[in-house]
C-alpha cells in the first residue's frame, strides 16, 4: 500500500493520471444507480356539462307531393282530334281550349235539330189555328164536340214536340261546343296522352291540368304522433291543426335542402289505416314559380313538442351497448363513473336524457375509449362546433 510521502514522489504527470482515474471510477459509481421513473399522468379527456334548458322536439315524415287541384282531362263527345291548342307543361287558365274535335258531324246534328224543331213549330201553328176556327163553331153546334177535342189534343202534342225540338237543339249545341276540350281549372297542363287523329271516347284521358300554387304534401304519421301533434292529448304537445295560429311545417327536399316557404297543416284523413297504424296528414307549402310539381319525395318536418327542462349532452359521450346506453361521468375529484342512462329524442347533435344524469354534471364527450369505471383522467373542455351548440337545430 502506498502512502502519502510515496504519492509525493511520484512525478507530477503520473500523479494527475492517477487522479483522474480515481474520479472517473467514482463517477461510473454513481452513474449506475438509476432515479425512479415518474407516474404516468392521468389520460386526457374532454368533457361536456350536461345542459338543462327547453327544447323543441321535431318530427320528420317522408311526404309525397301532388296538385293542390288536379283536373284529368277527358272529351264529351266522341270523334276524331283534330288539333291540339295548348303546349304541353305550360301553363292553361280555366277554359282555354286545349283540343278540338272535328266539328262537322255535331254541326249536321245540329242543323238537322233546328229543321226538326221549325217542322214542330210550324205543327204547332196549325193546330192553333183549328183550335181557334172549332170552338166558335162547336159552341155553335156546327162541327161535332169530338173534333174540337181532337184539334185540342192535337195542339198539346204540337207543343210537346216543340219543347223536344227544343231541347234536341240545345243538346246538339252542348254536342257541337264540347267539341273543343277546354281546361276545367287553371295549373300546369301535362303531356297530352293521345295523338291528332286518333278517335277518342268519352273514356279517353287526354291529359291533365294541376294546380299546383300552392302544392300540396301528403304524409302518413303514427297514431301517436297524430295525437301529440293535435295539442288536445298531449301537455306539452303543439297543436298543428290550430285555425287562429297555426304551428309552421318545413318541407326537406329529395336532394336534402330545406325548402324556403314554410307551409302549414291542411287537415287530417278522416280515419287511421288499420293494416299500418297511420293516418295521412295534407299539408301546404306556397309553390311561386311553380317549381315544386306533384309526385316529388321530400320530408314534412314539424315541431311536434316543446320538452320542458330538459337534460341535453353530446351525442358523441353516449355509448349503446345491447341495447342500453352509457355515458362516462367525471366527479370532482376527476374520477370516472360509468353510468346508465335512458335516452330520448335528439335534438341537432345533442341527445336528450330521459334518466341517469343531473344538469352540470361532467360527461366525457371525446376520449371515451380511454376511460374506464374508476379511472382518474384530465378533463379539458369539450369544444363545441356550431351545430353541437343545445338546441341549435331546433329553434
Amino acid at each position: 500500500m502506498s502512502s502519502k510521502s510515496d504519492l509525493k514522489q511520484t512525478p507530477f504527470p503520473t500523479r494527475k493520471l492517477l487522479l483522474l482515474s480515481a474520479f472517473s471510477i467514482l463517477l461510473c459509481a454513481g452513474c449506475g444507480k438509476k432515479a425512479a421513473p415518474a407516474p404516468p399522468r392521468p389520460p386526457e379527456v374532454q368533457v361536456a356539462p350536461v345542459v338543462q334548458k327547453d327544447v323543441k322536439i321535431y318530427g320528420e315524415w317522408v311526404a309525397t307531393l301532388d296538385g293542390y287541384v288536379n283536373a284529368q282531362i277527358q272529351p264529351q263527345v266522341t270523334g276524331y282530334l283534330i288539333k291540339q291548342d295548348y303546349r304541353e307543361g305550360s301553363f292553361v287558365h280555366k277554359g282555354d281550349v286545349l283540343f278540338e274535335i272535328d266539328p262537322r258531324p255535331f254541326q249536321a246534328v245540329l242543323d238537322q235539330a233546328k229543321a226538326q224543331l221549325a217542322q214542330a213549330q210550324a205543327n204547332l201553328g196549325n193546330a192553333r189555328l183549328n183550335v181557334n176556327r172549332d170552338i166558335p163553331e162547336a159552341e155553335a153546334k156546327a162541327i161535332p164536340q169530338s173534333q174540337l177535342e181532337n184539334d185540342t189534343q192535337s195542339q198539346l202534342a204540337g207543343k210537346a214536340a216543340v219543347e223536344a225540338g227544343q231541347a234536341a237543339v240545345e243538346q246538339a249545341n252542348l254536342n257541337l261546343g264540347f267539341t273543343k276540350v277546354r281546361s276545367l281549372i287553371s295549373g300546369i297542363a301535362g303531356i297530352a296522352q293521345v295523338q291528332v287523329g286518333n278517335l277518342v271516347t268519352p273514356a279517353t284521358v287526354l291529359t291533365a291540368v294541376s294546380q299546383v300554387n300552392p302544392i300540396k304534401a301528403y304524409f302518413p304519421i303514427s297514431g301517436d304522433d297524430y295525437l301529440r301533434i293535435s295539442g288536445k292529448y298531449a301537455p306539452e304537445g303543439v297543436n298543428l291543426f290550430s285555425p287562429h295560429l297555426p304551428a309552421p311545417v318545413q318541407l326537406i327536399l329529395g336532394n336534402g335542402k330545406t325548402y324556403p316557404d314554410a307551409g302549414r297543416i291542411l287537415f287530417a284523413d278522416r280515419q287511421i289505416n288499420q293494416q299500418t297504424g297511420t293516418i295521412t296528414i295534407v299539408a301546404s307549402f306556397p309553390n311561386p314559380g311553380n317549381i315544386l310539381r306533384p309526385g316529388a319525395y321530400g320530408r314534412v318536418r314539424a315541431v311536434t313538442e316543446i320538452r320542458k327542462g330538459a337534460l341535453l349532452i353530446p351525442q358523441r359521450a353516449v355509448a349503446e351497448l345491447q341495447g342500453s346506453y352509457q355515458v362516462a361521468v367525471v366527479g370532482p375529484n376527476n374520477k370516472v363513473s360509468i353510468r346508465q342512462v335512458e335516452v330520448g329524442e335528439r335534438v341537432g347533435t345533442m341527445w336528450v336524457i330521459t334518466k341517469g344524469l343531473a344538469p352540470n354534471e361532467r360527461v366525457v364527450a371525446e376520449g371515451t375509449q380511454k376511460v374506464r369505471d374508476g379511472a382518474v383522467v384530465t378533463p379539458v373542455p369539450y369544444q363545441l362546433g356550431p351545430g353541437d351548440q343545445p338546441g341549435s337545430s331546433s329553434d
